[in-house]
């Protein structure tokens, strides 16, 4: 490995930084967070980087946008310290993640397909609330359960407009009908597609609204180019991780 980096020709800091749009302190803090192998040094102590480097450099690049910033860090301090495998579990469970997310995504479309309008009429303010009544009605507990989360983010999402349960007039519980647990779920599949909670308010309103798939079939789509954005990065980052493998010998 040493023979490899003192047979290249040598860089500066500012040589490898120029020729990815960066500052000369981002290749030092790479350096030290383990993405590029150890620099060499001048008899002066200034730093002097290889095409090792710029490998390294390039592969690290790549692979953020298809597996993250902190994932591809990790990727790379495998390497550069000589664990591949766990380099390679690091990017097979990212396109485990991926693949979950796919999922996730037909799981929302299914749902929405499967959709029917809510006709009956919403409690007007003031009016006493239904008390527990039908197959569809639950409690807070159950429904939390049922989703994997807790009582307290459906609590928040309650605050945010995405639900409107509403309250059993005997022990004053919420009360979720099945409009309710319809919108609790999209709104859990959405929030694993890494919409925010002010972008589903929105959308859970107009599903609401017209009790059916249309409205979000412009998120959708989105949603879909997202993913094959980062499926297609994935593929990028693979390419140029394998070039710096091969340089590394």
């Amino acid at each position: 490995m040493g023979r490899n980096l003192q047979s290249s020709d040598r860089l500066r800091p500012v040589d490898l930084a120029r020729g990815h749009g960066l500052s000369t302190q981002a290749i030092r803090n790479y350096e030290e967070a383990g993405i590029l192998p150890a620099a060499g040094r001048t008899p002066h102590g200034y730093r002097t980087y290889t095409s090792l480097h710029a490998g390294a450099l390039r592969a690290f690049l790549a692979l953020v946008p298809g597996h993250g910033h902190q994932t591809a860090t990790s990727i790379m301090r495998a390497v550069n310290q000589g664990a591949v495998d766990g380099a390679f579990r690091l990017i097979d469970e990212s396109h485990a993640q991926l693949l979950d997310d796919r999922q996730t995504l037909q799981a929302v479309e299914g749902a929405l397909r499967d959709l029917e309008p809510t006709t009956a009429p919403e409690p007007g303010v003031g009016s006493e609330p239904a008390a527990v009544s039908g197959p569809g009605g639950t409690f807070i507990g159950p429904l939390a359960d049922k989703l994997g989360i807790r009582p307290a983010t459906l609590r928040k999402w309650e605050r945010a407009g995405l639900m409107r349960p509403h309250r059993d007039p005997r022990t004053g519980y919420r009360v979720y009908d099945e409009a309710d647990v319809r919108d609790a779920r999209l709104a859990h599949q959405l929030r694993r597609g890494g919409y925010l909670l002010e972008q589903i308010a929105p959308l859970i309103a107009q599903v609401r609204a017209a009790g059916g798939l249309e409205p979000l079939e412009a998120a959708l789509r989105d949603w879909h180019g997202r993913l094959s954005a980062r499926g297609r990065a994935m593929l990028t980052g693979a390419a140029e991780l394998e070039a710096y493998l091969r340089e590394r010998g």
